[in-house]
């Protein structure tokens, strides 16, 4: 006796559909959770204050690069880690000499290129030497003999009789400084990751038209 087995529709066909769908939902949803990701971290970014710039550093990427895979995963990095991840985990910052952190005030202005400006900076563009104050209560200080001008930055004196001069805070000193934890990446990134198998999910049964 010869048995025969006819199975209708092709089951191999049908398996093979069935990874295909698998293999796009799986990358759709990967896809999709990776943007969404990396939009959730640019809007916390805006909306700490940190600027736009720096929101652009966040990027993202699915792999594989091209085509669809079981595997499929999402990276979202940012092209300035160091800072997002000092805003993300508020560090202790102390001067790398153990001495003193300068913090310009007000009355120093910006740096050439917009930034945070230094005490030497400061000296060689304002041809001015900055003095140290020490203070026992409170931040001490370096100080500049000389003016404020109408925009609030202190700059020499062009008084022959002192008329005007004082004695204006550049920077104040201080042994370390916390900084203020403005972001909570760990938050956005757990939230994709729990909306991941309903995307998958839902991927799949569009794929099979179910």
């Amino acid at each position: 006796m010869k048995l025969g087995l006819d199975i209708t529709p092709d089951l191999v066909a049908v398996m093979a559909a069935e990874i295909k769908a698998g293999e796009k939902a799986v990358t759709n949803a990967m896809r999709v959770a990776g943007t969404d990701l990396k939009t959730a971290w640019r809007g916390q970014i805006t909306q700490a204050g940190l600027g736009r710039r720096l929101s652009n550093s966040i990027r993202s990427q699915t792999y594989p690069r091209s085509g669809e895979s079981l595997n499929a995963a999402a990276l979202v990095w940012s092209k300035a880690p160091q800072i997002i991840g000092a805003h993300d985990t508020g560090p202790l910052i102390r001067s790398r000499d153990r001495f003193w952190l300068a913090i310009p005030t007000a009355a120093a202005g910006k740096g050439l290129k917009g930034g945070r400006i230094t005490p030497g900076e400061w000296e060689r563009r304002r041809g001015l030497r900055l003095r140290f104050v020490y203070r026992r209560r409170g931040p001490s200080l370096l100080v500049a003999d000389g003016r404020l001008n109408s925009r609030g930055l202190g700059v020499a004196s062009r008084s022959n009789t002192g008329r005007g001069k004082a004695t204006v805070p550049i920077f104040l000193l201080v042994p370390q400084v916390k900084l203020a934890k403005r972001l909570d990446l760990a938050r956005d990134a757990e939230r994709a990751q729990a909306v991941i198998p309903g995307l998958i999910v839902a991927n799949w049964l569009e794929q099979l038209n179910v």
